[in-house]
């Protein structure tokens, strides 16, 4: 039966957030149980235990190239419900893993699945709205969704307490078999026959072309690039930095919510200011307030010999991350305003190309930390000034910002 439009709408942003939060969840939940992992698993290093975080991002990023397209050709739906069999395989893979090796595979393979709901959600976004609404539904989910940071690290910390790190892997199974169900049931397929595309690649490499020759998708592809590199190694070295730096304990889940809500409250905000200011401008606003503010953090944990007094460290980073609320939906929307007529392809390179940028910067930030907080806020600081760069080359074509 075909849903009223109205009704789809109010369906489809909690079942977007809920498809989009598989990575989070798949993320900030095991964060409280690195250093469990590391130890029985037999992770030698300091911070090999950081290669838990950073192996999902890896197949994220190889799966995003792959199920994009794959979607244009079979389809939103079947992309995504292939996406939700692969990722539950990684689950169980790391669920029983008795190596440390074996966890990454796992790992490895729980982003190659997660990339299908993804990135193939984002263009299903595409398919049916477009410009500054299309900008306004991904913030709502995005804010729908970034509520999971707050509350996974005490579901992981939990569930761990309960049993093992183990039981955290079997969570994740039974939250996916939910979002392949629903979304099985009810989620009808949004890509219109006649813009189904063979699977060829010379087509993936027409793409990439197109990314790179539109100065609005490349600018902003740098910019996701740029910005998520530092976020991935705070993501990556969090439980050191709240746990091992700071001694929070068991308050770790509190204040990393804290922080997670700084993002999606952002986030939420944005779906109302980008009606009123357009998503470029706020773009630019945000990019300065990230420098600026994760600069002053910078020269704050210099002066105190790398790890500054809680509070302030704190703050600084919650007026980073409203800066990072506003960038994400902004950034990914003006990527992909241009590149309609190849929303699945378009949608696949930007995330790949700026997840290959992003990955290996963030795993540099993460491996470099030493106990002190200087490297994290320099990365902060570099990368915001990086993003602003980048927006505002992509900025050169004012219209990008008014389609829709």
């Amino acid at each position: 039966m075909t849903k009223s439009p109205e009704l789809a709408t109010r369906e489809f942003v909690p079942l977007v957030a809920l498809l989009l939060s598989l990575v989070a969840l798949s993320i900030d939940a095991m964060l409280p149980a690195l250093p469990a992992i590391g130890r029985d698993l037999g992770a030698t290093g300091a911070n090999d235990a950081q290669f838990v975080i950073t192996a999902l991002f890896v197949g994220l990023g190889v799966g995003q190239a792959i199920f994009g397209p794959l979607s244009d050709r079979i389809g939103r739906r079947p992309a995504i419900l292939l996406g939700l069999i692969l990722f539950m395989a990684g689950c169980v893979v790391s669920l029983l893993a008795a190596t440390f090796p074996l966890m990454i595979g796992g790992r490895i393979l729980q982003g190659f699945g997660a990339a299908a709901p993804r990135i193939v959600t984002l263009a299903m976004v595409r398919d049916q709205y477009g410009g500054r609404r299309m900008a306004r539904i991904v913030s709502f989910a995005l804010a729908v969704f970034i509520l999971v940071p707050t509350v996974a690290p005490a579901l992981g910390q939990g569930l761990q307490a309960l049993g093992s790190w183990r039981t955290i892997f079997a969570a994740f199974l039974a939250i996916a078999a939910v979002a392949l169900a629903w979304f099985a049931a009810r989620q009808p397929e949004t890509l219109s026959p006649d813009l189904q595309r063979p699977l060829r690649a010379r087509d993936l490499g027409r793409a990439v072309l197109e990314v790179l020759r539109i100065r609005a998708a490349l600018g902003a592809t740098l910019a996701i690039g740029f910005v998520f590199a530092p976020f991935i190694a705070y993501l990556s070295s969090a439980q050191q930095i709240f746990q091992e730096a700071y001694r929070t304990g068991t308050m770790f889940p509190f204040w990393f919510g804290v922080l997670s809500l700084a993002i999606g409250a952002a986030s939420l905000l944005n779906g109302r200011l980008v009606m009123r200011y357009g998503m470029a401008r706020l773009t630019v606003a945000a990019a300065i307030g990230m420098t600026l503010v994760s600069g002053a953090g910078w020269a704050l944990a210099t002066a105190w010999d790398g790890l500054p007094p809680f509070g302030w460290f704190l703050a600084a980073l919650v007026a980073v991350f409203l800066a990072l609320g506003l960038l994400f939906g902004n950034l990914n929307a003006l990527a992909m305003e241009p590149l309609g007529h190849i929303a699945g392809l378009g949608a696949a390179v930007v995330a790949s190309l700026s997840m290959l940028l992003s990955v290996p910067l963030g795993a540099w930030v993460g491996q470099a930390f030493d106990g002190a907080v200087s490297m994290q806020m320099a990365a902060f600081t570099g990368f915001g000034a990086a993003t602003l760069v980048a927006v505002l080359w992509a900025r050169e074509r004012p219209a990008d910002e008014d389609h829709g």
